[in-house]
Formats: C-alpha cells, structure tokens, sequence
C-alpha cells in the first residue's frame, strides 16, 4: 500500500455504545501521530485551511456511536475538543454541575442526559396489557411477554438529536458541510440499511436505501438508537409519511462500501467489538454470569460479518489478480481482459485500487471487553482510548503508513 498515491481517503466509524466512541478517538490520535489530518467544517473554512494531498480525511462514514464521532469530525472540531466533550460531560454529572457550564471548549460537554432522555409515555406501557381485549398472539410465556411489554425502549435519542442541532452543528445539513458525511441507519418497518448524506435525491432499493430528507442531528439520533436500550427514532420523509429508524449496524456492522462507492482509494475501518479469547488472568466467561455471555454471543456474530465482508473482498481481490495474470501469461488481448475485469466490478461492486485498513482490539485485551459500554468514568474512558491508540499504531505500522 503506497500512501502516497492514494487520491482520496475515507474514515468508517462502527458503534458500540460510548465505549466505541472512545476507542474510536484513540485511534484518531494514533492516525494524527502518524501525520493524518481530518478536514472538516464549512466549505469555505475546509477550502482554506486544507489542501488537498498525502494523509487529508476527508469523507466520514459513521453508525451509532461511530456517527457521533464522525459527526464532530465533520464539523471540524479538533481532537482535543472532543475529548474534552467527553471528560467534561462526566465531570459535570458526578459533581453535579450544570450542563452549561463554560470549560473553555468549542464544544459543549457531553452529559448522561445528552445521551439518554426518558422514553416519555411509552413508560407506563410496561403495565400489563393482558386485560385489554383479545390478542393475535398465543402461545406461554413468549405471548405473555409480548402481549405484556409493549414499551419501545427505555431511553430516547432525542436528547442526542437535540445536542447534535443546538451544539455541534446548527446548520444540520449535510449539504452545509465542506466535506463528506455519510450516517448509516436500519429502517424499522422494512428489511432496508438506509444512508443519510447529500444526495441529489432519495433512492430505494430491496436491501439499501440513500436518504437525502433527514437532518444530520435526526441521522445521527436514529443511528444511535439501539434496541432495546433506546427505542426507535421517527423522521419524516419528503411526502410527509414518519418513518422509523433504529440502530445503524443491524445489517452491516461496516459500511466500508460507502466509502468506496464515493472513490475513495484508502478505507480505514475502526471498529471496536472483538470477542474474548481466554486469558488465565480472567479465566472463563461462563463465571461471569449473562451478560458477559450475551456480550461475548453479540460479539462473536458480529465478528463474523465483519470477518465476511474482508473475507469477500479478499476473495474478490485474488480472483481479479488470477485473471490479470492468466490473461498476460497467455498473451491475450488486453482489452478482452479490461471487459471481463469490469464485469466482474460491476457484479460483485468491487473497486479496484481500493485498499482497506481495518482497526480493531487485540482479542487477548480483556480489559477492553469488560469495559462498560455506556460509561463516562474517565478512568475507563482513558483506558479504552489509550486501547485505541495502540491498536491503530500496531496497524499503521505494519502498512508503514
């Protein structure tokens, strides 16, 4: 991989609840030791101060949390702005300051009530329901449940919506923006990964749609929005009809594609859900009670995708060199060889000249996957981003990059 020829560098952002947030930032810290810089802002500020050249991001693809982070990036705030939101925010909730408190930073610290905002009424639907006429459902305790528990989730994004409209980006535009910004979204109603961004128009297909009525702050709040935590965010369309959305990694935990569909030649992927592999230190999950063993069962699967999707790519890759070579090896037309190669992109959506670098936390870090997801402590927030920090570093240099 020669860094230097690359034309157009794109960062993808997964979720993970604060937690991927924070590993996220450890990582762009190691990308900036390294020389990169993150363009962001309006048009005129992102024309002014950056030009274009080796190591400038410039496209940001984000879900959940991964949206939150690439959101501020965007926007063009600094790093250290960013961190700064995170400490602050936790600072003010355990000392019982207010939320607007002056700390010296462009960026308005990020609370526990930013995040997490009451589900309003659907509360009170956790009342039984069993007396309320017949139900379409039968069957033991699964019907009971569902019959029963009608709430949508115990927390709203909305506070996160509001924060992204008032603090981070009053525009709330992607179109405002002087660079790139794709937020990824999973339609409630529908079987469809939905991509928020500035789009000539809106496009539906079976399995993926490109949305262009949503505002950033409203992307990002439906983005965030993980069952059963949070319950689904509503956004109205063009013609008017709400439609909902909710966790943005339900159908791809990396949507790395977006950033090579937009020509991007450099795709660094940061994600931070890495199952447990044993360690003495710790021993088995199996003594650690359920939730530790639902965390390592979500993570294994979502490992698995992830591991498919490189795995394809890869697959792709070689099958594109084997043709390469066969046809130079035989002497046969170039041209013949130019169609077939284009065929094969066109079918299979691979991108020639792309190169993906992939981020994630060692398997053996056990602290890391102990670590709370949803916790503002800057003790285990500076952890997990000194965690992010060595991971990117470890990579960067294999690629010497």
């Amino acid at each position: 991989m020669k860094l230097k020829d690359k034309k157009k560098i794109g960062l993808v952002l997964s979720g993970g609840g604060i937690k991927a947030a924070a590993f996220h930032i450890g990582v762009c810290l190691a990308l900036k030791e390294k020389g990169f810089r993150f363009a962001g802002g309006y048009p005129e500020e992102v024309k002014a101060k950056y030009s274009d050249g080796d190591k400038l991001i410039r496209l940001y693809v984000g879900s959940s949390a991964g949206a939150v982070i690439s959101t501020f990036l965007a926007s063009g705030y600094s790093l250290d702005a960013i961190i700064q939101a995170f400490e602050r925010g936790a600072e003010g909730d355990l000392t019982g300051l207010k939320s607007d408190v002056d700390f010296d930073s462009p960026l308005k610290p990020l609370s526990y009530k930013d995040i997490f905002s009451l589900n309003g009424k659907n509360w009170f639907q956790m009342l039984p329901n069993l007396l309320k006429g017949r139900s379409p459902l039968t069957g033991g305790l699964e019907a009971l449940v569902k019959k029963g528990l009608k709430i949508n989730g115990l927390v709203s994004a909305k506070g996160l919506e509001r924060y992204i409209r008032e603090h981070v980006w009053p525009e709330n535009t992607f179109d405002s923006l002087g660079v790139e910004l794709y937020i990824i979204a999973t339609q409630l109603n529908h079987s469809r990964k939905v991509i928020f961004g500035n789009f000539a128009e809106t496009k539906k297909l079976k399995n993926i749609g490109w949305a262009n009525f949503a505002t950033v702050s409203q992307a990002v709040a439906a983005s965030a929005s993980l069952p059963p935590v949070f319950a689904p965010y509503g956004i109205t369309n063009e013609r008017g009809k709400e439609l909902f959305y909710f966790d943005g990694e339900i159908r791809d935990t990396l949507s790395t594609h977006v950033a090579a569909d937009h020509d991007c030649d450099l795709v660094i992927a940061s994600y931070s859900i890495q199952p447990y592999h044993y360690n003495e230190a710790m021993g088995s999950l199996h003594e650690y009670g359920i939730p530790l063993i639902f965390n390592q069962a979500l993570y294994q699967v979502v490992q698995q995708k992830i591991e498919a999707q490189i795995s394809y790519q890869e697959t792709i890759r070689r099958i594109h060199s084997a043709i390469q070579g066969y046809f130079k090896q035989k002497q046969l037309p170039e041209e013949d060889m130019a169609k077939l190669l284009d065929i094969i992109e066109k079918r299979t959506n691979y991108k020639s000249g792309v190169d993906y670098l992939y981020i994630h936390p060692n398997p053996h870090d056990y602290e890391m996957f102990f670590a709370d997801h949803f916790s503002l402590n800057t003790k285990i927030l500076s952890r997990i981003v000194q965690t992010g920090f060595r991971a990117a570093l470890n990579q960067l240099r294999q690629h010497d990059l």
